[in-house]
């Protein structure tokens, strides 16, 4: 039998080796020789006792066959095809104003300046004077953004912050056609705009269910960053459901995004938009790993309304709202922290006209549950003003219902605090195992903060002060019982147990909030 084909091992080079090694290599080569004749005379244990030699003297680096590039890389996206499909009907739009003075940078240089300048970024310091914004020309190149053709008669959806303050809109489509747009509506508060152009017969982009988005799924962007056009980065889908605005659950993405990709779309692997790249998380102003996309569905839902109407109408219902923490949530026999806790009532508002009180907290608006704060404006928002809903609301250890009638939202109105201080009332009283001294509530600020009772606070110090309670603030409860006098105060302290955490409910001005106090800290 012939010796094994030597082609299939990777042995270390002769030739390279020093003098003393070589020689070593020498007198394995008798080994070679007699390997060979063992595998002659018994093949099966001639092989076997070569093959263990060689690892053994540790010449064979490799014995198995290199696999082919294409199995390597097996299982990793590819997305020519995407591109091919989708790329098409993704847009650059440009903005001008007029009446602003240019900056002398041009190119990457002045998308980064719009960048800084759009989110209220001081400039750095080493910006040259000749490329901050001076006034005196006639028409300035405001920025460039992305956006992407929805229908094939020229609507197009982008950020708000790409046309907002602009005189001009210009969308250049992928085979360089340029079009004038005009901007059909805008929304702030969701950042979703969308502008048309005179034309027909254009591509379109497929719309995606958002919904359906799971993390961790590829997903690739296309736009214009620093005004490069057409340009292509992928990632996967980092979280969902992320919290950086009062409307808006972000889709969340490792996806390559800089200033100029603003307005462009976030593609899943089917071809469909998912959503549309709106910020970034950045220390420098450029890209480091964190992006948000603004879900798809509900930016359809402010753009049908601007194509519609033009604006977006939302409903409110007039409350402040803060989260609810598992330690207060335990507290008061909530269980597990939900909800949103309503910290002030605006006067009026259809809240208060319900029976909804501060220090509430709202579990459920119309039969949807509440998990966090930030739910209840979106599920309000959706709301159509005049609808009537059901608030489920926890107060006082139990829970009802409250009908509500849903009102329009109008600009945020500026809420009134408590000016001065109350004249300390002569009835007091020091309660030394919180470290509080407290005094009956006047009929003066009952009444301008609509309270039935409480105790204001005098002087906080020890537990009280590192529970965070101040001197003007007004406990209307401890744990779930209401207190109205100074007395009731002093025997909700005595009943309660002094081994726990105590749970005060406060007003602070006209906001509600809770506080843990414990007395063996």
């Amino acid at each position: 039998m012939d010796a094994p084909n030597c082609s299939r091992f990777a042995f270390l080079p002769y030739g390279c080796v020093c003098e003393p090694f070589g020689r070593y290599l020498d007198r394995t080569h008798s080994y070679f020789e007699e390997l060979k004749m063992m595998i002659k005379f018994d093949g099966s244990r001639g092989r076997a006792l070569a093959l263990g030699a060689l690892l053994a003297l540790g010449l064979v680096t490799t014995f198995l066959p290199v696999q082919p590039a294409a199995a390597q890389v097996r299982g990793l996206p590819d997305f020519t095809e995407l591109v091919e499909q989708v790329g098409p009907a993704v847009v650059n739009i440009r903005t001008i104003e007029r009446g602003r003075g240019a900056s002398a940078g041009s190119g990457a240089d002045e998308q980064m300046l719009d960048f800084f300048r759009r989110f209220g970024i001081p400039l750095p310091p080493n910006v040259p004077r000749q490329q901050r914004p001076e006034r005196g020309e006639e028409e300035t190149p405001r920025g460039v953004g992305s956006g992407f053709i929805v229908s094939p008669d020229g609507f197009v959806m982008t950020n708000a912050h790409v046309v907002e303050g602009a005189d001009e809109v210009i969308v250049t489509l992928t085979d360089k056609r340029e079009f004038k747009a005009r901007i059909v509506g805008s929304d702030r508060r969701t950042d979703v705009a969308v502008v048309k152009i005179e034309a027909a017969g254009l591509p379109s982009v497929k719309l995606g269910d958002a919904t359906r988005v799971r993390v961790g799924e590829w997903v690739m962007a296309i736009g214009s960053p620093f005004g490069l056009e057409n340009t292509v980065t992928a990632g996967i889908v980092s979280a969902k459901q992320r919290d950086t605005g009062d409307y808006l659950p972000f889709i969340q993405t490792d996806v390559a995004i800089n200033p100029g990709n603003s307005g462009g779309p976030l593609i899943n692997m089917r071809g469909e938009v998912i959503g549309i790249n709106s910020q970034i998380y950045s220390r420098s102003g450029g890209f480091q790993g964190i992006s948000f996309a603004i879900p798809i569905d509900e930016a359809v839902r402010v753009a049908d309304q601007l194509r519609a109407t033009g604006r977006v109408t939302r409903g409110r219902i007039g409350v402040q709202i803060g989260e609810v923490n598992k330690e207060v949530a335990e507290a008061i026999g909530l269980g597990r922290p939900q909800g949103a806790l309503v910290r002030g009532v605006e006067a009026g508002a259809p809240a208060q006209k319900a029976g909804v009180e501060a220090g509430d907290i709202i579990l459920k608006f119309d039969g949807k549950v509440i998990e966090k704060s930030s739910d209840l404006p979106r599920l309000v928002g959706n709301a159509k003003p005049g609808s009537r809903a059901t608030l489920t609301v926890f107060r006082r250890g139990s829970q009802r219902e409250l009908s509500v009638t849903v009102a329009e939202l109008e600009p945020e109105r500026t809420t009134r605090r408590t000016q001065g201080q109350e004249p300390r009332s002569p009835s007091t009283s020091q309660v030394q195992t919180l470290g509080l001294t407290v005094a009956e509530l006047s009929e003066a600020l009952k009444g301008e903060l609509k309270l039935r009772g409480g105790v204001r606070v005098e002087a906080a110090e020890g537990a009280g002060a590192r529970a965070g309670l101040r001197e003007g603030d007004v406990i209307i409860a401890v744990g779930n019982v209401e207190v109205n006098s100074v007395r009731e105060f002093e025997q909700a302290i005595a009943r309660a147990d002094k081994s726990k955490p105590i749970v005060v409910q406060l007003r602070r001005g006209e906001l509600a909030q809770y506080a843990l106090i414990r007395p063996g800290r």
